[in-house]
C-alpha cells in the first residue's frame, strides 16, 4: 500500500481526497499529497550505525562459544615428521 501525505499538515488530521483530475489531495489545506517513500535516508543511515556497533559484539560472542565448544590446540611444537620434510626439501 503506497502512503501519501500532506506536508504542511498534522498527520493527525489529515486525509485524502481525489481532485477532478485524479491526483490525491489534502483535505484540509487543499494541496497535492507526496509519496511517502518506502526506505528513507535516515533510515540506511540508522542501520549502518546500528551494525557498525552491533556486528562486532556478535563476531566475538560467535568466536567466544566457537572456542568453548572447540578448544584451539594448545600444542605449539612443530610436528617432527613435518620439520625431516622441510629439512629434505631445503637440502
Amino acid at each position: 500500500m503506497v502512503q501519501y501525505y500532506c506536508p504542511y499538515c498534522n498527520p493527525k488530521y489529515q486525509f485524502q481526497k481525489q481532485s477532478s483530475n485524479g491526483t490525491l489531495i489534502c483535505g484540509l489545506c487543499g494541496e497535492e499529497l507526496i509519496k511517502k517513500p518506502f526506505i528513507r535516508l535516515n533510515q540506511i543511515i540508522a542501520l549502518v550505525a546500528a551494525s557498525s556497533l552491533l556486528l562486532p559484539l556478535i563476531y566475538t560472542f560467535i568466536f567466544l562459544i566457537k572456542n568453548q565448544i572447540n578448544p584451539p590446540n594448545k600444542n605449539y611444537q612443530a610436528n617432527s615428521n613435518l620439520m625431516i620434510i622441510i629439512k629434505e626439501t631445503l637440502s
